[in-house]
């Protein structure tokens, strides 16, 4: 059993009494109904995420305001018909043994939906980092409707069963842009030179919420410790504060950082940030109040948390995207089975990217039951299948864990002699360990549900007429793309996989060709090595988007290490010594270029298709197998490919 007499011990705030200090905060899933209520997916989700035991659930973002939506289909609380929707959602916990809290929200300027209407509203009228949009200044009268609508809001969560609420005043939603010179430019009370005088905004919400709920309701309330931005408050300027908020009737501090639009994508750290890497900003608020802190960043281990607890840093711990990679973490930690924990690789391409880029609702790329919890198969299938998988990196892994967990007879073939596709090389750049460590644990799952396993082994008609299997999921993954590009023979060229692997030694002037993730990841790889890097790109853009989290640090990286980045540029010729390129028409010549790295991508390897064509064998495409893509689109392509079976 687990020794983690810290975290799993109970604690009290008010009238809230939880069975440990795990704290699963908000975050955003998209699967609220268009009107703004809970739909069956909401209950689904939350339902699975109750399952694991945690001491406290705080709620997605929950409307204060119809004029404060950042969407749509955001859950509401800013009228008596949200009520039973809500409801619903507080059962689904206190079955499952949590306690649940509302969290209130107003978006101010942060929601591109109401920005394109001409409706969003904030201190002042400073256009949104983030949307590039400028929101309407509030007037006095909008000040005091938004604070009434707050403790109107956290009477509804109190009525509909809620055991706390906790008002977001973090990331740079309305509460923040109040707090923030960058955003608040007011010359009225509402303003100030300092942090002090700008919370009055803030400390009137919550003075009304606790009027509206009385003195026994635990109210929470999430700050972003730093503004994390240049021209922002500090964890200083926040500590003359929060006495005055903890006055105003704050129960609990839920310490998060930084605002959507701070460097670094901070605010849903990727690898490049420590698990627990915020915690001395729990520990600084915790210098100046007495009430309990939560403790937020990258943490996925319990161990950890146990620690921080046990310092005194925090009184709680949130692990969020922990919550989607797998539910069950904290069960499997309290039976001492912690190997079998699936860990956040902090990729965020199915949550926080996936919410960014518009592409639907939440999602995890390495556990497909998240936002699916509705059609997710608990199995056994119906009528078990000879299921032959075709390639072992995530996608076809998940696909051969899936079919066996739904009871198929399964084999996978991997014409390598070692298991893991793609990510062999992905988990060789900088920061990206992570994803080995997963890949790594995902074959160990598929070993351990009775996968038969063939690696170094092809597969070809031969093997398909023998095997004949009812359904085959072709997960072979891409093929190298290889330019005709004069002099591509010279035993100065070499591609990215080759480095990556240590199969070449790289050498001291060195040209990437194509700046896709693979091309920036390799130059990522040889710059940390002191490698003078120029990488070539046709495109007049990086493929590689700096508003995801990880493109960011990357482009930021490869700037620190003054890697040269070309874009709207084609390698005409390979030389001894020197490349001809080509950029908008006009010819020139680098040099010294001693090695060149092909990096220009993938296409899908297919060539299989036609023969289970011709042998009627019923298939699936997935992953780079269909379209070379991220890790998101391979895993849940492999687990929907079963589920259809």
């Amino acid at each position: 059993m687990s020794p983690l007499n810290q975290l799993l011990s109970p604690i009290t705030i008010k009238s809230m009494s939880l069975t440990n200090w795990v704290v699963m905060p908000p975050m955003g899933t998209n699967l609220g109904r268009d009107d703004g209520t809970v739909s069956p997916e909401n209950l689904a989700y939350l339902k699975r995420r109750a399952q694991g035991q945690p001491g406290l659930i705080i709620t997605e973002i929950t409307a204060a305001h119809p004029e404060g939506i950042a969407s749509p289909n955001q859950l509401g609380a800013y009228d008596d018909r949200f009520i039973p929707g809500l409801s619903r959602l507080v059962a689904v916990a206190h079955e499952a043994g949590s306690k649940i809290a509302m969290q209130i929200h107003h978006a101010g300027r942060e929601s591109t939906f109401l920005l394109e209407q001409g409706k969003a509203v904030a201190p002042s009228p400073v256009p949104s980092i983030v949307f590039r949009r400028t929101p309407r200044e509030m007037t006095l009268e909008d000040i005091k409707e938004v604070i009434l609508a707050f403790g109107s809001a956290a009477v509804r969560a109190r009525e509909a069963g809620f055991d706390a609420v906790e008002l977001h005043g973090a990331h740079g939603y309305l509460l923040t842009q109040f707090l923030s010179a960058i955003s608040n430019r007011r010359t009225d009370e509402y303003g100030g030179a300092t942090l002090k005088e700008r919370s009055r905004f803030v400390i009137e919400v919550i003075t009304e919420v606790r009027r509206q709920v009385g003195p026994g309701f635990p109210i929470s309330v999430r700050i972003s410790g730093e503004e994390y931005i240049r021209g922002g408050y500090t964890i200083e300027d926040m500590q003359t504060i929060l006495p005055d908020i903890v006055r105003a009737g704050a129960d609990i501090i839920h310490a998060s950082i930084g605002t959507h639009g701070s460097p670094g994508a901070i605010t849903q750290a990727t690898p490049e940030y420590e698990p627990g890497f915020n915690v001395g900003l729990a520990k600084k608020i915790k210098e100046v109040v007495s009430v309990p802190v939560i403790a937020v960043g990258r943490f996925s281990d319990p161990a950890l948390a146990d620690e921080v607890i046990g310092r005194g840093d925090a009184e709680l711990v949130a692990f969020g995207r922990q919550f989607l990679a797998d539910p069950d973490f904290l069960i499997k930690a309290k039976a001492g089975r912690t190997a079998e924990i699936r860990k956040c690789i902090a990729c965020n391409q199915g949550c926080i990217e996936r919410e960014i880029l518009g592409e639907g609702n939440i999602r995890c790329s390495i556990n497909p039951e998240t936002g699916q919890e509705t059609i997710y198969p608990k199995g056994p299938a119906a009528k078990p299948k000879k299921v032959l998988v075709v390639g072992s990196g995530p996608g076809g892994l998940t696909a051969a864990f899936e079919a066996a967990r739904l009871g198929h007879r399964v084999t996978l073939f991997e014409q390598e002699e070692e298991l893991g596709g793609q990510l062999r090389y992905a988990r060789i750049p900088p920061y990206k360990k992570i994803y080995g460590e997963w890949i790594d644990w995902q074959i160990d799952q598929v070993r351990k549900a009775g996968v038969t396993i063939q690696s170094g082994t092809p597969v070809n008609e031969r093997l398909l007429r023998d095997q004949n299997p009812d359904h085959v999921i072709l997960a072979s993954g891409g093929e190298k793309i290889i330019p005709p590009i004069a002099g591509i023979e010279k035993p100065s060229v070499c591609d990215a996989w080759q480095i990556l692997s240590g199969t070449v030694a790289p050498k001291d002037h060195i040209l990437v060709v194509g700046g896709g993730l693979i091309g920036m990841e390799t130059a990522d790889f040889l710059s940390e090595q002191g490698k003078e890097v120029t990488l070539v790109e046709m495109l007049e853009r990086s493929p590689v988007r700096k508003i995801t989290s990880h493109g960011y640090m990357l482009h930021q990286r490869l700037q620190e290490k003054k890697c040269r980045l070309l874009f709207g540029t084609v390698l005409k010729s390979i030389g001894d010594g020197s490349v001809e390129i080509e950029t908008k028409g006009e010819t020139s010549t680098l040099s010294p270029v001693d090695q060149v790295v092909m990096a220009v991508g993938l296409k899908p390897r297919d060539e299989l298709k036609g023969i289970l064509e011709s042998l009627k064998i019923p298939f699936s495409v997935i992953g780079d197998a269909r379209q070379p893509r991220r890790i998101f689109e391979a895993v849940e392509e492999g687990a929907q490919a079963v589920w259809k079976l």
